[in-house]
């Protein structure tokens, strides 16, 4: 019996838990003009190895600068909304993406010139957006999780 409650304590699910996106979704939303839809996710972060309970946003937007100018834009502003990078300065592989923490909450922000995910979210925020002439869509992703130190090195 001991060992049953064991295994099950180990394997039973996450809290489910959007709470760590709702910064990230409203910005994209109200500041970046956005679709954006949020999911409850499990996150496996490579900083802390550690599984944790999360929440991932799927948006789709248009850009008049073309995607690679508009991750500058879009960082810039980021920063200019007072969201701060991790306290670890390399904390995205490569710098492929940029991790950006508001209060308790880190946000690995990933930006995309097209849909790469093939999820359902990614299909109804793609089918929900209207790209005004002279723009161009762009996808985004963002997964977040409760803001923690990275692991030792």
């Amino acid at each position: 019996m001991v060992m049953a409650a064991l295994l099950a304590m180990m394997v039973a699910p996450l809290v489910a838990d959007t709470s760590h996106c709702e910064a990230a979704a409203r910005f994209l939303r109200d500041e970046r003009h956005m679709i954006a839809e949020v999911e409850v996710d499990t996150i496996d972060d490579w900083r802390t190895q550690k599984r944790v309970p999360g929440c991932r946003v799927t948006a789709a937007g248009g850009t008049e600068i073309g995607v690679g100018r508009e991750a500058v834009r879009f960082y810039e502003l980021l920063r200019a909304a007072k969201w701060a990078r991790t306290p670890e300065p390399r904390d995205s592989p490569n710098e492929g993406s940029l991790r950006f923490r508001w209060e308790r909450s880190d946000c690995l922000f990933n930006i995309n010139a097209e849909a790469l995910l093939g999820t359902d979210a990614e299909q109804r925020v793609n089918d929900a957006l209207r790209v005004p002439a002279g723009q161009t869509r762009y996808q985004m992703f963002v997964m977040c999780l409760p803001a923690m130190p990275a692991a030792p090195r």
